[in-house]
């Protein structure tokens, strides 16, 4: 990944008008790659996301003997020339899986059931989130891994065995670590059961019966007992809008002065919703369309509409819904009448940075009244940021999107440093957010 590039953004000239079809949704791109990849024939997928985390993870498979054809130039339509669960080849080299934790964390599952070794890297980012979530789990299981810290961080090494199913109770809402177990369960002897402290996102066990694979629930378990194959669908795999990225619309189209913008088939999957709800209960204009159903997901259109939101606390059972979101949500509780509260988010913390201190550090250099808590924060809302500053996104992608939200209501532009990483996982960013009007630039990308 590249961690350069500079963002140049702000203030919003007028309000924000207009259509916007966002790129597909980066959670599932990641796992239509790899079911399709184990599957038993040749499965179409479209609205990919081509971003850096998701080409990551089909240039993995790839290296391990896996087909992958591009059918059109954008790279959001393509077909996998799936291999079958136990068709993969050793590697030749290092598996990168460059920023993309999702990609690492569930990959390990597969790589732990293989004939074979193979070892697992990523950028520096990556290098520094924990890995013992998926570890200590996957050893239970049989798996053989070492890795740096005793395998609590990359590289692994994993040298491929015979797996057990088990039940493993989870102490952190993560739905990487459930995804990790249950794609490691394809391979088990016996069932494996995953029970949850709180529901998390749920694209792996709505994708996986697309290919045959059924997954039950069992009171607070999800249960897999593994039926030894999966078969690629005769249905085309159609990946809905990313709502990670819709939020960064619908935050600036509440915040901005005479704002109504409409964002198309977004995802609306419950376990993906959350922040919807937090706009919602600070009172933004959001309406939604009758929802449709796309593959195993829901979707509708939304219309955001300005409006003046307000402060609230968080309800707890949103957190993991809209861990990804707050960034940005943080941009509009600094703009809000009142005051903001987050508790019980400590892992904003690993993410590609701490984006609590990242986002702390950002907002109030460009004038935002936040305070840093050890699971979350406290923002009192100003009617307009400061601006005039330069910030450190550090290389994550959602910083540097949320704070260019930001600077549409700041007095001065904001300069936002590290920003290339959007690549990762919304590469239209920029002209999308042009084209409804948001005054956001990349200087060195220009022609």
């Amino acid at each position: 990944m590249n961690s350069g590039g500079t963002l140049v953004a702000g203030p919003a000239r007028q309000g924000l008008q207009g259509r916007v079809t966002v790129s597909g949704d980066k959670s599932m791109s990641h796992r239509s790659i790899m079911l399709a990849a184990l599957a038993e024939g040749v499965t179409e997928i479209q609205g990919f996301l081509a971003g850096e985390d998701n080409l990551s993870t089909a240039s993995m498979f790839q290296s391990m003997g896996v087909t992958i054809e591009f059918l059109n130039p954008q790279k959001t339509s393509l077909r996998v020339h799936g291999v079958g669960l136990h068709g993969l080849r050793e590697p030749e080299r290092v598996l990168d899986a460059g920023n993309a934790g999702t990609a690492a964390r569930l990959i390990s599952g597969i790589l732990a059931a293989q004939d074979f070794h193979s070892v697992l890297v990523g950028d520096a980012s990556l290098h520094r989130r924990p890995m013992m979530r998926i570890v200590a789990p996957l050893r239970a299981m049989g798996a053989h891994i070492d890795g740096r810290d005793g395998g609590n961080y990359l590289p692994l090494a994993i040298r491929g065995s015979s797996l057990q199913g088990m039940r493993h109770e989870m102490h952190v809402a993560s739905a990487q670590v459930k995804s990790c177990i249950l794609l490691a369960g394809l391979y088990a002897n016996g069932e494996t059961r995953v029970r949850e402290p709180r529901p998390t996102r749920d694209h792996t066990e709505r994708m996986l019966p697309l290919f045959g694979q059924a997954v039950q629930r069992d009171g607070d378990d999800i249960v897999l007992q593994p039926c030894g194959h999966l078969t690629a669908p005769q249905d085309v795999v159609h990946i809905p809008a990313d709502p990670s990225s819709a939020a960064f619309f619908a935050v600036a189209a509440s915040l901005v002065s005479g704002s109504s913008v409409q964002l198309t088939a977004v995802g609306t999957n419950p376990r993906r919703d959350g922040w919807r709800r937090i706009l919602q209960a600070m009172q933004a204009d959001i309406t939604l369309s009758p929802a449709a159903d796309v593959g195993s997901e829901t979707v509708a259109d939304m219309r955001v509409t300005a409006s003046r939101l307000q402060g609230i606390t968080v309800d707890p059972a949103d957190v993991p819904d809209a861990i990804d979101e707050f960034p940005v949500l943080f941009v509009a509780a600094a703009l809000a009448d009142g005051e903001f509260i987050l508790q019980g988010a400590e892992e904003l913390r690993v993410k590609e940075s701490d984006r609590i201190a990242c986002m702390v550090n950002a907002l109030r250099a460009a004038g935002a009244d936040i305070e840093e808590r050890p699971d979350g924060v406290r923002i009192r809302g100003k009617e307009r940021l400061k601006g005039g500053v330069t910030v450190d996104a550090q290389g994550d992608h959602r910083i540097a999107m949320a704070m260019a939200i930001a600077a549409q209501c700041a007095e001065q532009p904001i300069t936002i440093t590290h920003a290339a990483a959007i690549a990762t996982s919304f590469p239209a960013f920029v002209p999308l957010a042009q084209a409804v009007g948001m005054n956001v630039a990349m200087p060195e990308a220009a022609p």
